[in-house]
C-alpha cells in the first residue's frame, strides 16, 4: 500500500506542507511534536489553547535554524480588530518569531467585517503574517470565501459523519486557483473511536483511519490532528505510512459515520 506524499502544496497559498497538520492545544509534548516534524509534519497550529508543548517545539526549531521549514498558524476568534492584532502579536512574542505563516479567523459562518479584514491586511503589510485562513461550520459560506482572494486557506470540518462538504462545497469550486483546504475534527470529537457509539457488531475506528479518510479525499491538502500525548501522536503518524483507503475500508468507515450522524444528539 502506497504511503501519502511527504509534501503537498497548500492551494494558492503556495506553502509546502506535510499532509498531516498538528495542533498543540490538547497537551502533546514538545518531544512528540519534534518527532512529527522530522516525519514531515510541519503545519503547526497554535490555536486558542496555546500549550507549552507547541511553544517549546516551535522555539526549538527556530533556535535550530529550521524556521523556514515550518508553517506556523495562529488562530483568532476575536471580532474586534484591535483585540485580534494584540492577541496575535502576543502569540508571536511567545513563540519568539516576528512573522507567522497563517492567521486563521475562527468560526465565521457569515463573512468577517470589513474593518477586521482591513486590519488583517495591514498585519500582512507590516510583516506580522503571510496568509489569511478562515473556518466556519456553515458549509455554503466556503463557496463565497473560496472566491475571495484575501483567503488563501480554508479550514473545513470533515469526517465520516460530516461529509457534507462533498456536495455543498467542492463541486462549486473551480479546478484552478483553489485555496488550500485543511480538514479538522477528523475523529468527530472522538465519537468515531468510541465503542459505545458503534453500530452493533462493529469495532470502533482507529484514529489513523479517520485521518486516512480525510486525506484519501483529493479535495483536502491537510488533515489536522490534536494529540493529547505521545501514543496519540504515534497513532496519527501511522496514517502517513498506511496511505489512502482501499474501497472496502472507505465503505466501512462511511457506514459507521452515517450511523453515528443519524444517532447523534449534538454536533450534527
Amino acid at each position: 500500500m502506497a504511503a501519502f506524499a511527504n509534501r503537498v502544496t497548500l492551494g494558492r497559498s503556495g506553502l509546502s506542507v506535510g499532509p498531516l497538520g498538528v495542533s498543540g492545544g490538547y497537551g502533546v509534548g514538545a518531544a512528540s511534536l519534534l518527532k512529527a516534524f522530522d516525519r514531515g509534519t510541519n503545519y503547526f497550529y497554535h490555536g486558542s489553547r496555546r500549550r507549552h508543548g507547541m511553544t517549546a517545539a516551535i522555539r526549538n526549531l527556530v533556535a535550530a535554524g529550521r524556521r523556514d521549514e515550518l508553517v506556523v498558524a495562529l488562530q483568532s476568534y476575536a471580532r474586534t480588530p484591535g483585540i485580534m492584532e494584540t492577541w496575535f502579536a502576543r502569540g508571536l512574542k511567545q513563540l519568539g518569531i516576528e512573522t507567522a505563516d497563517v492567521l486563521l479567523l475562527g468560526w465565521y459562518s457569515s463573512p468577517p467585517s470589513e474593518r477586521l479584514l482591513e486590519r488583517a491586511a495591514r498585519m500582512i503589510e507590516k510583516g506580522m503574517v503571510r496568509h489569511l485562513a478562515i473556518s466556519a461550520h456553515h458549509r455554503p459560506a466556503f463557496v463565497r470565501y473560496a472566491t475571495d482572494p484575501r483567503f488563501s486557506i480554508l479550514h473545513i470540518r470533515y469526517n465520516a459523519a460530516h461529509t457534507g462538504a462533498e456536495t455543498d462545497v467542492f463541486p462549486h469550486l473551480g479546478p484552478d486557483g483553489r485555496p488550500g483546504i485543511v480538514g479538522y475534527t477528523a475523529t468527530r470529537w472522538g465519537s468515531l473511536l468510541s465503542l459505545r457509539k458503534m453500530p452493533e457488531g462493529d469495532a470502533p475506528l482507529r484514529a489513523r483511519d479517520c485521518y486516512r479518510f480525510v486525506l484519501s479525499n483529493p479535495d483536502f491538502n491537510v488533515c489536522m490532528t490534536g494529540p493529547k500525548n505521545d501514543p496519540e501522536m504515534d497513532e496519527a503518524l501511522a496514517a502517513l505510512d498506511e496511505g489512502p483507503l482501499i474501497a472496502e475500508e472507505d465503505d466501512r468507515i462511511r457506514r459507521i459515520g452515517h450511523y453515528i450522524h443519524d444517532h447523534a444528539t449534538m454536533g450534527r
